[in-house]
């Protein structure tokens, strides 16, 4: 089974989501009939490379929420990530541009799908669980170096503009399939799912798929 899906390393849904994915993968044992890639996908293009405020702040101006309402939003999905089993922390998130990091992510794909993957997770883990800057070099230098890149490479990669048609030409079919949020998923090139399904919803949709009960 092929599945595409777009995400960005600044969505919290999107962890969530993607780690689902794998536990119904896991639990339905379906980790040998999977082939799995990451699309890029910026929610905030014009985001900046420097940190530059608590997000809390972010949210209530965004939303448009007082400032206890919006710690009550973030404390939510800082639940719902723990009830997936992660470390999720996201009042302490650094809000900043990740468009290096999905450049990044382009080269570990260049090793491999399980390389692309370990970068991804160690990205995700360093925004939400560790509360680090994902623009900030020394952070990717430490997450590329976990998931295994060579360090020269990655210097390379970040000293020039590598892979960025590569993301951008994600993001331009992302826009071109309709796509305006994330994570959005597509099984076999043909179903759609949008979202951050739960891991027993997105077992159900697996084991659909598998099936062949395509409605």
């Amino acid at each position: 089974m092929k599945i595409m899906y777009w995400s960005d390393y600044a969505c919290p849904y999107c962890y969530i989501g993607e780690t689902h994915l794998k536990k119904a993968i896991e639990n339905l044992n379906l980790g040998d009939q999977m082939d799995i890639e990451m699309l890029a996908f910026e929610l905030d293009p014009s985001a900046s490379k420097t940190y530059i405020g608590a997000t809390v702040d972010r949210f209530a101006k965004k939303y448009g929420l007082s400032f206890a309402g919006a710690q009550e939003r973030i404390d939510g999905i800082s639940q719902m990530g723990r009830e997936a089993g992660l470390d999720f922390r996201y009042a302490e998130t650094r809000y900043t541009s990740t468009f290096d990091a999905h450049r990044l992510t382009k080269l570990a794909g260049e090793e491999g799908p399980e390389t692309a993957d370990a970068l991804a997770e160690e990205l995700f883990r360093a925004g939400f669980c560790r509360g680090e800057e994902l623009a900030d070099n020394e952070v990717l230098l430490r997450c590329t170096r976990a998931a295994g890149l060579d360090e020269d490479r990655v210097h390379q990669v970040l000293a020039s503009d590598e892979y960025a048609e590569a993301v951008r030409a994600d993001e331009r079919a992302a826009h071109s399939a309709g796509v305006s949020g994330v994570p959005f998923f597509v099984f076999n090139g043909q179903y759609a799912i949008p979202g951050a399904l739960g891991k027993t919803e997105m077992m159900r949709v697996l084991q659909k798929i598998r099936n062949g009960e395509t409605s």
